[in-house]
């Protein structure tokens, strides 16, 4: 049995401990996410099915992809909200379709309409962050890279005075050489930190960049608040792979979590499903739980 003298004392060198080592009290725990992209085949057949599937993986929450017409996946914000709420699913963040603004014939007053749109529904599933996910072929040159910066410095504006932020997903294509330039220097350098975050694609962060993840991060801590674990095939650095199942070294990528200001990480698998998407992302929710996250 425990008495005074013993309580206290043990009570001592907890407190020491904390402050030795700050980490033992402020060590982040992450919820296991899941971007819903990755199972767009089984969302498309049966949303209720699919997302009551999703959590008995051990999944606790999902990024969503798309918002039209005030909808996602054709139900309304609340409703979908009563979905996720019914599987103990909570959503973080979203792929908003941002990028159909950089198209010929869009203006600004579109953008804005779109954006106070998505600031409705985002509000609605308690996210905290819209995401702009894509650039089509003919927006990525540097000059185009420039505007998409300064619209992502006003979309955050936009969105601040309703506690929601913006942030730009990364692929391939941003690492492309024009004349010495890269598309990711200009996203980097031209927004507002204050204002504009990074989502960290690490598949295309290791496979694409001449830079490894740990540079970009020391080099703009802070500033990547989700990141997507996508792992990499062996046989074609092309095709995507189960977690745990693939190349890249995510347990040494992980170490930088904190200094990245990663709050949200979220399985994603985009091609080569084997068997099929969901037997895929449950295999790839065990591995992340049970070896990832415990090293963390």
């Amino acid at each position: 049995m425990t008495n005074r003298r013993t309580f206290f004392k043990q009570a001592g060198l907890i407190a020491t401990t904390a402050i030795v080592s700050p980490s033992f009290l402020l060590k982040k725990k992450y919820k296991l996410g899941l971007q819903l992209y990755s199972i767009r085949g089984p969302m498309a057949r049966d949303l209720k099915g699919t997302l009551k599937q999703v959590a008995t993986f051990g999944y606790e929450e999902v990024e969503i992809y798309g918002f039209s017409d005030k909808k996602y996946y054709g139900l309304e914000p609340s409703a979908f909200k009563s979905l996720l709420d019914e599987n103990n699913l909570t959503t973080s963040s979203g792929h908003y379709d941002l990028n159909k603004f950089m198209l010929p014939g869009s203006t600004d007053d579109q953008m804005f309409k779109y954006v106070d749109e998505c600031i409705e529904g985002a509000h609605t599933l308690k996210q905290k962050y819209i995401v702009w996910p894509w650039l089509d072929p003919e927006s990525r040159t540097i000059d185009k890279f420039k505007i998409v910066a300064d619209k992502l410095n006003r979309i955050g504006e936009r969105l601040k005075p309703g506690n929601l932020t913006v942030a730009y997903h990364n692929h391939d294509f941003e690492f492309v050489e024009h004349n010495g330039q890269i598309g990711y220097d200009v996203i980097l350098k031209e927004t507002d930190p204050s204002l504009v975050k990074l989502q960290a694609d690490l598949y295309w962060l290791s496979n694409a960049s001449k830079l490894k993840p740990h540079d970009y991060f020391v080099q703009n801590p802070g500033r990547y608040p989700m990141w997507h674990l996508k792992d990499m095939s062996k046989q074609d650095r092309n095709l995507h792979e189960i977690m745990g199942e693939g190349v890249i070294d995510f347990k040494s990528i992980l170490k930088d979590a904190e200094l990245a200001g990663a709050e949200h990480m979220f399985v994603e698998q985009g091609n080569n499903y084997h068997p099929d998407p969901m037997d895929n992302v449950g295999k790839s929710a065990v591995y992340v739980k049970n070896v990832l996250f415990k090293q963390m």
